[in-house]
């Protein structure tokens, strides 16, 4: 974890959500699934005026009312509770009753009409013979609010199916206007700017978008009785405007680092001309080198601060104003310059930045390997060895300052390359061997896929030692931001690279006189062909891979 000394905004305390529940009230359509959504008040004090689903707090008569209520045997109290509430909200917001009689038939449009939308709702159905039908609501996601609002809530969003025969009537002081809408026409419309709609919503219809009828979004949420999914996003600023972005998306790590109590205010936008300081003992500046093979850029990193000098990571390629970026960024005290491996967008431009510097820092790394490409010849003033701490050190107006790189020899995707762990903060610095967005190419014969893989176990075991929460790759985003995030992301990252590598040997069995050209089209069937000669390579390892394992 990141020292809060280093955060680059001051820490706050960010408003404590209170419970709430939703329910998504679903129906088949000639056409797809269509889900029931009302618009709130123009006056209302959260999302005013935006098409929601019913809902709102849980009390505590919600908790009180279980014995009211049918249940699950795989229903915990919590999901109950919560079913409760959300019963009730679509009653007192819609007129809609999930209620079963006690000859278990629906409640109907009588006892709809025997009950008054603003007195107890429980006591209201036991007296009438109701039962809450809270087995037939199920839990489909888990959404906490952002952490930058002032009003925030911790709200399951459940699924049931609408009941026959109700009609849903807007109580005309919360909610208004009614409306059955397929997923991907409410999207479709707020896009427009006709429906408005806010984060968590557009997300949870964009996944309501993936299942044909009602029935199977009940059978996938029975399947496992947790949310099929669960957030608290997070917000910069892209092009001008907030964005917001879930656990899953590619700048949320970022945002996290940056950011941890929900601040906004940092820039998403890629760029070349500016650095970008991400803590303040860390700053990352991008080449101007995108393409297909380096994302965005490559990003150079700068670790360390005035008083203790700084330490320049992968350089990048030999671009004279990157390179002046990136030693003004650093007031031209740079100590060390490591370059994570010797290939063309990370190490040429060692030798020309520490050309502009006084004090003619050392080019640290490893050199490369004879089956390296004549492009990735690289040859460092001093080899690094495996586990060696970097240090810098220094006295600020806060007193002593200390960050040290602790070197993990990572061979795989080239045979000199290394990562770095800032040990203070639980960083890495993973090079191209873990990437934001796109997996790393294998190239053999200096690419190596077994060598890959156990690297990947080395950093993984690196990142529980250390504590490690954020990776900074070379290409991309911080990667991170939640609890195991670092290691969950390796780990998933090796279950892919197996997963393709089980494709490429039922291809490669399947048609065992195959060449490399003819196995890149069935085993990378997924990829774009344009990116079938780089994904080549890549076969090459795993098919070296497995030819190994079998002699």
């Amino acid at each position: 974890m990141a020292r809060p000394t280093q955060l680059l905004h001051p820490q706050r305390e960010p408003a404590s959500p209170r419970p709430a529940a939703t329910v998504l009230l679903l129906r088949d359509g000639t056409t797809g699934i269509e889900v029931l959504m009302t618009r709130r008040s123009m006056t209302a004090s959260f999302a005013p005026g935006a098409y929601v689903f019913p809902g709102g707090g849980v009390d505590a008569l919600d908790a009180a009312s279980h014995g009211q209520a049918t249940r699950r045997a795989t229903q915990s109290d919590l999901h109950l509770t919560q079913a409760i509430a959300a019963i009730r909200e679509s009653f007192e917001e819609l007129g809609v009753l999930l209620a079963r009689r006690s000859d278990g038939a629906c409640a109907g449009h009588d006892d709809i009409a025997a009950l008054d939308r603003k007195a107890p709702f429980a006591a209201q159905c036991q007296a009438r013979g109701l039962t809450l039908a809270a087995r037939e609501v199920f839990v489909l996601a888990h959404w906490i609010t952002d952490r930058d609002l002032p009003r925030r809530f911790d709200v399951p969003f459940l699924v049931a199916r609408m009941p026959e025969g109700q009609t849903p009537v807007a109580d005309e002081s919360e909610q208004f206007e009614p409306v059955w809408v397929r997923p991907v026409d409410a999207l479709t419309q707020h896009k427009a700017g006709q429906f408005f709609i806010i984060f968590p919503t557009i997300r949870t219809l964009e996944r309501l978008q993936d299942y044909a009828t009602v029935d199977a979004v009940l059978q996938a949420c029975a399947a496992t009785e947790q949310p099929l999914w669960t957030s608290c996003p997070r917000a910069g600023m892209l092009a001008g405007h907030e964005a917001r972005y879930m656990e899953h998306e590619q700048p949320y790590g970022e945002l996290a680092l940056v950011c941890p109590d929900g601040q906004i205010g940092h820039a998403l936008d890629w760029q070349s001309e500016q650095p970008v300081p991400l803590l303040k003992n860390l700053i990352r500046l991008t080449a101007p080198n995108p393409g297909a093979m380096t994302g965005p850029g490559t990003n150079s990193y700068l670790v360390g601060d005035p008083a203790t000098g700084y330490i320049a990571i992968d350089p990048g390629p030999a671009d004279a104003e990157h390179i002046e970026r990136l030693w003004r960024a650093a007031g031209g005290n740079i100590r060390m310059i490591v370059c994570t491996h010797s290939h063309a967008d990370h190490s040429p431009g060692a030798k020309p930045l520490q050309a502009l510097c006084s004090k003619h820092p050392p080019i640290l790394g490893l050199p490369s390997a004879p089956t390296a490409r004549k492009a990735s010849e690289f040859t460092p003033d001093r080899s690094l060895r495996n586990l060696e701490l970097l240090k810098l050190e220094g006295r600020g107006p806060e007193g002593d300052l200390t960050h040290t790189l602790q070197v993990i020899h990572t061979p795989g995707h080239a045979a000199n390359h290394l990562c770095l762990v800032l040990l203070e903060d639980g960083l890495l610095f993973s090079g191209d061997h873990i990437l934001n967005g796109s997996t790393t190419v294998i190239d053999p014969p200096d690419g190596d896929m077994t060598a890959y893989l156990d690297s990947l176990d080395t950093l993984s075991a690196a990142c529980i030692e250390h504590k490690i929460e954020f990776i900074l790759p070379a290409h991309g985003y911080v990667i991170g931001g939640y609890a195991g995030e670092a290691a969950g992301a390796i780990t998933h990252l090796k279950a892919h690279r197996l997963k393709r590598e089980a494709k490429i040997i039922k291809v490669m069995q399947a048609h065992p006189d195959g060449t490399l050209e003819d196995w890149v089209t069935q085993a990378y069937d997924d990829v774009p062909p344009r990116l079938w000669p780089v994904a080549k390579r890549s076969l090459m390892a795993h098919v070296a891979r497995i030819e190994a394992a079998l002699s």
